[in-house]
């Protein structure tokens, strides 16, 4: 056969190359997230530390619980001698958002689950899915020539949680190596949540779910006192969010697809 066989050559895809390229593409896009998790994931693990949790319990926490936010509600839960139905279904009422969240991108988590060997995937992204991984993946309209949208996706999910494991870990062998009193570290917990309910004031459409959530907070705190308001608070603050769903604007990012 005559001609240049060099022509007739066909150079094989290289999917570690365009892996490493996707893996690359999703640690940049998370770089503005980074600082949250790893400020917060400390903070949690000094209170682990303080009530008494050491390495073994805050990495494991952090590996299967996976809560950010409920991390800490969960540490107050534990300490005040909190039964563990009670931190399971207050655990289910603050992350149920996570829920609609994942319904944004249930197909392309379904997609990334077909491929070979990748069956454990779909639930793992399912999972992991966290308001900061969730604002990230809306972002990701497009995607660099060469990089696999579903491959950045799961890459995304993937270093989001490895980084809150590692400073969670960080945080915790910091505590266990600090002499200095960390009387007060618990108010963490408060100054986080107030920081969260401001952004959220300022940038949501509708005031009703944070006014719904005062209320029912400041009734049952005098109905059912400081340790006992919390399941009955979130209970009457969803079943009222339900009631009123209708006249509660969409506050989904116009970004996501549906």
């Amino acid at each position: 056969m005559r001609g240049n066989p060099k022509a007739a050559v066909t150079v094989p895809r290289r999917k570690g190359r365009n892996g490493m390229k996707s893996f690359v593409c999703a640690a940049k896009v998370m770089i503005p997230i980074v600082f949250a998790y790893v400020f917060v994931g400390i903070a949690f693990s000094l209170m682990m530390t303080r009530a008494g949790y050491g390495l073994f319990w805050v990495v494991l926490s952090s590996v299967f619980v996976y809560a950010g936010s409920m991390q800490i509600v969960m540490v107050t839960l534990l300490t005040a001698g909190a039964p563990l139905a009670v931190v399971a279904v207050t655990t289910l009422f603050v992350n149920a958002r996570h829920l609609f969240y994942g319904l944004s991108f249930l197909d392309d988590f379904r997609a990334v689950g077909r491929e070979k060997g990748g069956w454990w995937k779909y639930p793992y992204m399912a999972l992991t899915l966290t308001d900061e991984a969730y604002s990230v993946l809306c972002s990701l309209k497009t995607v660099p020539e060469g990089c696999d949208r579903h491959k950045v996706q799961f890459d995304v999910l993937l270093l989001c949680h490895l980084l809150w494991v590692a400073s969670c870990a960080a945080g915790a062998a910091l505590g266990s190596i600090l002499d200095g009193n960390m009387a007060g570290i618990e108010f963490s917990a408060t100054a986080f949540f107030t920081a969260v309910v401001v952004n959220q004031w300022k940038e949501s459409r509708s005031h009703i779910p944070a006014l719904v959530g005062l209320c029912s907070a400041v009734l049952f705190y005098f109905v059912a006192g400081p340790d006992g308001m919390i399941l009955p608070a979130l209970s009457v603050s969803m079943v009222t969010l339900l009631l009123f769903k209708d006249r509660i604007p969409a506050a989904l990012p116009e970004d996501c697809h549906e």
